[in-house]
């Protein structure tokens, strides 16, 4: 009993936590179909559908098809426990659905083509082609589109979680003023003009800034946490997604 407790205490901080987070469920779920990991993979879905989209767009679908086929593909993920043959060693949430959707094009676009439109379980509301036109037309790869869109993605969710928590505090104002600093260097951020809008001083605003890049910072780890396999993944990640943005 003794040696269960010191291997217990040896788990780095956190990493108890951990387990619980969407990914987690899903892998550690295996090839049952709880219907714990079965709601957890639609959360993370309807979240990143859209980088998806755009990979299927960029090999040179249609807007139709590859609508049909992003919606297709999500439907028979969830209808379908595809996880029993998830390396964990490799259990990022964004490689398993990159490589899911990749086996799927190759071996089942005439199953889905067959298929009468809209016929399948709607996953989400796609109107991502108007969000496609504004994507750029030079010959970056579908594979390059995927994972910039998945950063992109990722940090529009955490944007979105931080607007719910400061509105939810009566603060939502100040969010909105303030969400510029999250992108802008220090010194073209007007911040006397900010607490001017808002009333409060420059001393102020420049505090309210330094608590908000905190609460990002922490968001953008809890969200990255939500689509890999351990803690010890999430820097790794991190960087990764980061370099991806500046492709």
């Amino acid at each position: 009993m003794a040696d269960t407790g010191q291997r217990r205490d040896s788990v780095p901080p956190g990493a108890r936590q951990f387990v619980t987070t969407r990914w987690t469920i899903v892998l550690t779920a295996g090839r049952s179909d709880t219907m714990q990991a079965r709601v957890a993979l639609e959360e993370l879905c309807q979240t990143y559908w859209y980088p998806l989209y755009a990979y299927v767009r960029r090999q040179g679908h249609s807007p139709e098809d590859a609508q049909d086929l992003t919606q297709e593909f999500f439907a028979k993920l969830i209808a379908k426990h595809y996880l029993g043959d998830v390396d964990r060693s490799k259990g990022k949430f964004r490689s398993f659905l990159l490589a899911s959707l990749k086996h799927f094009l190759a071996n089942e676009w005439d199953k889905a083509r067959a298929q009468k439109r809209g016929g399948s379980q709607t996953i989400v509301s796609l109107d991502a082609e108007t969000r496609y036109s504004l994507e750029p037309a030079d010959e970056v790869s579908a594979d390059k589109i995927f994972e910039r869109r998945w950063a992109l993605t990722l940090l529009d969710e955490v944007l979105k979680q931080l607007r719910e928590k400061y509105a939810a505090d009566g603060k939502g104002k100040l969010f909105e003023q303030l969400k510029v600093t999250l992108t802008g260097e220090r010194s073209t951020i007007p911040y006397a003009e900010i607490g001017a809008r808002i009333g409060m001083t420059e001393g102020a605003v420049e505090v309210a800034v330094h608590r908000l890049r905190q609460h990002y910072r922490k968001a953008v780890r809890a969200e990255i946490a939500e689509t890999v396999a351990g803690p010890e993944e999430v820097e790794e990640e991190l960087r990764y997604l980061f370099a991806a943005l500046s492709l």
